[in-house]
């Protein structure tokens, strides 16, 4: 039986995630929502680790659910007046521009749009975990389009580009920074580069079989996830896999946060509901931004996922079912899901440590038993 908690008219969401430890295969699993900045809902089941049974202070790798908690500091750095999104990213990194990508900006990387999906250059794990390496590959990468002209998901790219940015800007590379203006003074349990005390609460991936079907490591897609294979995907136990301490340690800002589902929730309250009295971070101007469609239909390679991209946030589709039209999401490998919807006052976050591949419906059940009205 579930443990954790549930406020009235949340049941539905109860009896779901019950139900889907007896429709799939859970390993262990947590799911949290808050309405009006309240946390209403907070549960938690299942193992975490051989022999160890998952808690509310459990975290485990949520892969790109890294980009939500970028694209809130970015956003945050836009209202601020310190980062124009639609300048050149040459305005804040003058050596970005060689090679074409004078044009490209935060916006374009956002929404995918950049034409830098993929380095040529092969990086060692070592030189990924330095940082350096990799921001001076990008600045050596022609892009592969047209910059603008197309989308293509910026699996890796797209947190190492803005996380430089926001390095430039603010002295602090984006894991770090989340830490010091929101994640710290909130107390939420999310990190961009995992801090070696928390490893004891850190729950063991499983079965991880999501690698898209047919794809050799050649492919663009599979180079993408990889970096030209220097990661495993979606290898786990293996030499600096999912489950490797240096991997979950290292700012990786575009596939490599960890976080309770308390603490992915509280980071999408805290940044566009609000989170306990206190005013959301983000503006509704800040939000109106983001939820502009940027990138949609047939991509780069050819075809249509469902997926809907605002800047830097899926937004509501048949790829991924919200609330509707105000809510800003993002999604991780293996099954994690978190967003938030302004309109309705709702946030939401599912995790957990048995990953399932293509068409996974334990978060989207979750969502659906969400009530539709009276929430904010």
């Amino acid at each position: 039986m579930s443990e954790g908690w549930v406020e009235d008219g949340f049941g539905a969401v109860a009896d779901t995630f019950a139900e889907n430890f007896s429709l799939f295969p859970e390993l262990g699993a947590a799911v949290t929502v808050y309405a009006g900045g309240r946390k209403v809902v907070e549960l938690w089941d299942g193992e975490a680790a051989p022999g160890r049974a998952w808690s509310a202070e459990t975290v485990v790798p949520v892969f790109s659910c890294a980009k939500g908690i970028v694209s809130v500091v970015v956003h945050l750095l836009a209202q601020e007046g310190r980062l124009d999104l639609d300048a050149p990213i040459g305005t804040y990194w003058p050596s970005f521009v060689a090679h074409g990508k004078e044009s490209v900006s935060c916006r374009m990387v956002l929404g995918h749009r950049a034409g830098i999906p993929v380095l040529d250059k092969t990086l060692t794990f070592d030189e990924i975990a330095a940082w350096e390496p990799v921001i001076a590959a990008i600045e050596e990468q022609q892009p592969l389009w047209e910059p603008g002209s197309t989308y293509e998901y910026h699996g890796h790219v797209f947190g190492f580009v803005l996380g430089e940015v926001v390095r430039r800007i603010t002295g602090q590379l984006p894991g770090a920074y989340f830490r010091t203006v929101i994640g710290d003074p909130l107390g939420l349990r999310a990190w961009i580069g995992l801090p070696a005390a928390e490893l004891p609460a850190l729950a063991r991936l499983a079965e991880a079989d999501s690698r898209p079907a047919g794809l050799d490591p050649e492919h663009l897609l599979m180079r993408i996830v990889t970096m030209n294979g220097a990661l495993e995907f979606p290898g786990l136990d293996v030499p600096h896999g999912w489950n490797d301490p240096a991997l979950l340690g290292m700012e990786l800002p575009g596939a490599g946060a960890v976080a309770s589902a308390t603490g992915l929730a509280g980071v999408y309250a805290a940044s566009i509901t609000g989170l306990d009295g206190a005013p959301p971070l983000l503006s509704t101007a800040t939000v109106d931004d983001a939820l502009g469609e940027v990138s949609s239909g047939v991509g780069f390679l050819g075809f249509d996922g469902g997926a809907r991209w605002g800047s830097g946030f899926l937004l509501d589709s048949s790829f991924r079912p919200t609330l509707g039209p105000r809510s800003l999401a993002n999604d991780g490998a293996g099954g994690q899901f978190a967003f938030a919807d302004d309109e309705h006052g709702i946030a939401f976050a599912y995790t957990a440590n048995r990953m399932i591949g293509h068409g996974d419906p334990r978060a989207s059940r979750l969502v659906a038993a969400l009530p539709r009205t009276g929430t904010k």
